[in-house]
């Protein structure tokens, strides 16, 4: 299955990991939405939209790139890193998924290292994560997806 992984990781990289641990599973193209690439995304089977979470929520850039580029009716799936709470996490890209009638196949989320607001002041919170647990049970969700 070929897949697209379009992910925005910022701060320490966990998304980041998350989705080149994924790519190792399987035949995923990886697309950094920071760097603003011409995509075209009806090329492949699966679309993941990947991000961490910032404001208790996907980054506005995945949001507004979903909206933009996801093609009609293509399979998707979801990632995400958080720091302390998953907030509601992908609620926004099940809502875009839903008004382009595509299916969504499943989602992943995870710990990751955070240093945002007070946690700075302590060195951050979630030191070593994502864990090689965690990169390990990303991959499984891949290969899950593929087999459905």
């Amino acid at each position: 299955m070929k897949t697209a992984s379009c992910y925005f990781s910022y701060h320490h990289g966990n998304t980041l990991k998350v989705a080149e641990a994924m790519a190792e599973a399987g035949d995923v193209d990886l697309i950094d939405l920071r760097t603003r690439q011409t995509v075209h995304l009806e090329e492949y089977d699966c679309i993941g939209l990947a991000s961490g979470i910032y404001g208790f929520s996907v980054h506005k850039s995945v949001v507004d790139f979903a909206r933009q580029y996801l093609p009609a009716k293509k399979p998707v799936f979801f990632v995400y890193t958080y720091g302390g709470a998953k907030g509601s996490g992908a609620k926004a890209l099940y809502q875009i998924a839903a008004e382009k009638e595509c299916p969504v196949l499943g989602e992943f989320s995870c710990r990751g290292f955070n240093t945002f607001g007070p946690f700075k002041l302590f060195g951050g919170s979630g030191k070593g994560l994502p864990s090689e647990e965690d990169l390990r049970r990303a991959k499984t969700f891949y290969q899950d997806l593929c087999q459905k």
